[in-house]
């Protein structure tokens, strides 16, 4: 007797990205497209390497409190942040910045556990942001990177996304207590996948191609036929 053979359950799901809330929408429309391609000039190359649903660790250099909104907006899909605990409770400012991504991290938590948190975002369906020196750099160059990056992927099997934001550290750099309206640039490189494992070596390696990446976008410059 030949026992029938089982059908196979439905697949799971895939995981889709959450959507766009009406806050994050007005404040991209009203405040960060306009500063962006107005003040700034600001142009993106590359955005056809962003993936358009499911998980992605966002990877950037650092050069400027611009550019956590720069990049969370310019990438056509939101891109969730760390943000201290204590702005969540700033009036009008909390409510923004809740509803553009930004999750809460308390001030002394132990870096385990902000791991932990943007972990869970990308179970979510997130784009998580890092910048992989954990600091801005005066030269707006990845000089010294940190693995974070590379554990969130390892952790969650998410792809890592390499962007350069190039110039905003002449904007609004560190020292500097006023804008400069010079032209900005994000140049979107292709993904990466997750490392093969959370041991050092392999996290190693990934940060170092990262920061491999990252730096030979910065090098292309400001200047392209396909900016947009």
């Amino acid at each position: 007797m030949t026992l029938p053979i089982p059908s196979p359950g439905p697949a799971a799901p895939a995981l889709l990205t959450p959507r766009p809330s009406l806050t994050y929408r007005l404040v991209s429309s009203i405040l960060v497209f306009p500063v962006f391609r107005g003040l700034f000039r600001g142009r993106t190359v590359g955005n056809e390497n962003v993936p358009t649903q499911g998980p992605v660790v966002v990877v950037a250099n650092h050069g400027s409190h611009l550019d956590p909104p720069l990049l969370g907006h310019a990438l056509g899909r939101p891109v969730a942040f760390m943000a201290k605990a204590e702005l969540f409770n700033v009036p009008l400012l909390g409510p923004i910045i809740r509803a553009c991504g930004a999750y809460p991290v308390r001030r002394g938590a132990s870096d385990r556990e902000a791991i932990r948190t943007a972990t869970a975002r990308l179970e979510q369906g997130w784009a998580t942001g890092v910048f992989l020196d954990g600091t801005r750099q005066p030269d707006g160059r990845i000089n010294d990177p940190m693995p974070g990056a590379a554990l969130l992927a390892a952790r969650s099997g998410a792809p890592l996304l390499p962007v350069a934001i190039i110039n905003s550290h002449r904007a609004w750099g560190p020292g500097q207590s006023r804008l400069r309206a010079v032209p900005i640039l994000l140049r979107i490189g292709t993904p990466l996948p997750a490392p093969a494992s959370r041991r050092k070596p392999d996290l190693e390696a990934t940060t170092r191609e990262l920061q491999r990446r990252i730096n030979a976008l910065l090098d292309q410059g400001l200047l392209s036929p396909d900016c947009r």
